[in-house]
């Protein structure tokens, strides 16, 4: 489902290089729930902006379910973003002045759906995140693991193939983390959604089925067999 080759990338500090990936390679399966492991500066969340198409490398490929990334126009990769993958951040990023609801059923509304055709899958996400009480409150009159909640069903909201979450519990505590990964262990088994997790807490990549590790932006291991 992902599968990247020969990832090189470099950022450049007052006008010198600074080699942040160098020659990553990987391979993710379909329907697999993967933790991508490092210490800060590993290079783990710039890997995970490449292959969700969010950055481009400076050198190798990314294809994610048999389509290059690099080969797309930026409309056909705007479109791949919106209707094939998920991207949850550790910030939420929820609009303001959009109810749970609306924020939930924006890419979809973005990318031209009609609202009615949505609003059954719709009910079942806020069901299955708990939040249906909810759908009328927008983020302010939320916590923050009831704001991660929305932003996962967001992701969900036009049955991507892929989810990315870079640090997802990051900025919650020990009982609204385990809910969110709870919740994407969930996506994961119940819709056949492929999930690569950035973060930074052994805890946390338990929930996963595999860990890739970095380190000074190389992987220093990446079992293929699945975690029991």
């Amino acid at each position: 489902m992902i599968e990247a080759n020969g990832i090189y990338k470099s950022f450049y500090v007052a006008s010198q290089p600074l080699q942040v990936l160098n020659n990553v390679s990987l391979l993710i399966k379909q329907g697999e729930f993967v933790s991508l492991m490092g210490p800060s500066g590993s290079g783990k969340s710039t890997l995970l902006y490449i292959l969700g198409g969010l950055d481009s490398a400076d050198s190798g490929s990314v294809s994610i379910d048999g389509r290059q990334l690099s080969g797309l126009s930026d409309a056909a990769a705007s479109a791949m973003r919106r209707d094939s993958i998920g991207f949850v951040f550790q910030a939420y990023n929820l609009i303001d002045n959009l109810s749970v609801e609306e924020n939930i059923l924006l890419p979809a509304l973005l990318g031209g759906k009609k609202r009615e055709s949505m609003l059954p899958w719709l009910e079942e996400l806020l069901q299955g995140i708990g939040m249906h009480s909810h759908r009328k409150h927008r983020p302010a009159e939320l916590s923050g693991g009831q704001q991660q909640r929305t932003a996962l069903a967001r992701a969900l909201i036009n049955r991507p193939k892929v989810i990315f979450a870079d640090e997802p519990t990051g900025n919650l505590d020990s009982r609204n983390g385990a809910e969110v990964l709870e919740l994407l262990g969930k996506m994961n088994r119940q819709y056949g959604v492929t999930i690569l997790m950035v973060t930074h807490s052994e805890d946390a990549a338990l929930s996963s089925g595999r860990v890739i590790r970095l380190r000074d932006g190389q992987i220093i291991s990446a079992p293929d067999e699945l975690m029991i």
